[in-house]
């Protein structure tokens, strides 16, 4: 049992010390650049351009924040412009969807090229995926009515942490307490596989994803690490991806075409039900995402065919 433990912690803190040496510098830099204004300002220049997309203006700020900063930056700039966010159902689902797919870049986006693929390819799928999709459900349901009525953000300002004491102190703190829960689930997780992996509850999983596996063209062997993320989210699957890709010599393209899979949909249960407290469609920022998905992955795996090296990926670099 000791020497049970002692691995665990061993590799627990293997995987943590290398996501902190991708995350730490990067989750620092951004919130320098939202303490010295730079996302908002970035918000604003490209606010006039989300017309196109049939949301209002406001809702750039918030996607940028999401992008930048992550999901909960996001809300937090919805509960600051509550009282001028002017959505229907259908605007503000189309909103939560964009946030989905393309939140938190520079921290989620370096732990993609850490763990094998192009960080400026995976973050421009995420990106471009995200307008694509939130503008087709936003004027689709512009143009058909549905999800139209109006949603009110109003009681969100009853939560504004405005006046709460902030600062750089009080986001260290909260970082520490961040990451120190990261290396709390990072064990827990690891635990669960062992024993999911002990009961063969993960050669069945596997078995049961096939057919899907085989259709989105992804190596049945990255099944459970990508499982993994796509519940809980990319940071963990992400990890997990890292040492088996050293452990099984996964090719560039199970690489690739795993982690654009986790860029696109993970932490399908945390944030689906986050953005479902605000208002959001199931069946659009959960159901419509995961098949978009599919599909995305599949049609990346026929144009890639069995030419891995050719796959856009970054240089792997050596485990530990």
């Amino acid at each position: 049992m000791l020497s049970y433990s002692t691995r665990l912690l061993t590799r627990s803190r293997r995987l943590f010390v290398s996501l902190m040496k991708v995350m730490l510098p990067v989750m620092i830099a951004v919130q320098l650049a939202e303490h010295w204004g730079w996302i908002h300002a970035l918000g604003q220049a490209i606010a006039p351009a989300m017309s196109w997309l049939a949301l209002p203006p406001e809702a750039g700020l918030v996607w940028i924040t999401g992008a930048f900063v992550g999901i909960y930056g996001a809300i937090a700039a919805m509960i600051g412009l509550a009282p001028q966010l002017d959505l229907t159902a259908g605007q503000l689902s189309a909103l939560c969807a964009m946030l989905l797919f393309a939140h938190a870049l520079p921290v989620e986006q370096s732990i993609v090229r850490r763990a094998g693929a192009s960080f400026w390819t995976t973050g421009a799928l995420r990106i471009g995926v995200a307008l694509v999709y939130g503008g087709a459900v936003a004027w689709l349901s512009r143009l058909t009515g549905v999800l139209d009525e109006p949603v009110s953000l109003a009681w969100m300002q009853a939560s504004s942490p405005a006046d709460q004491p902030g600062g750089l102190l009080a986001w260290a703190q909260a970082t520490a307490l961040s990451l120190a829960i990261t290396f709390a689930i990072l064990v827990a997780l690891l635990v669960l596989l062992d024993a999911l992996e002990r009961a063969g509850i993960t050669a069945r999983i596997t078995s049961m994803l096939t057919p899907l596996l085989r259709f989105s063209g992804l190596d049945a062997r990255a099944a459970p690490v990508t499982t993994v993320g796509v519940l809980l989210g990319l940071t963990y699957g992400g990890a997990l991806i890292i040492e088996e890709s050293a452990k099984q010599q996964f090719d560039a393209r199970t690489r690739f075409l795993a982690l654009a899979w986790l860029c696109l949909s993970h932490a399908l249960i945390e944030d689906t039900i986050l953005l479902l407290a605000l208002g959001a469609n199931l069946w659009i920022v959960l159901v419509g995402r995961v098949v978009v998905t599919l599909l995305l992955i599949a049609a990346l795996a026929r144009l890639l065919g069995e030419a891995g090296p050719q796959a856009p990926v970054a240089r792997m670099p050596a485990a530990g």
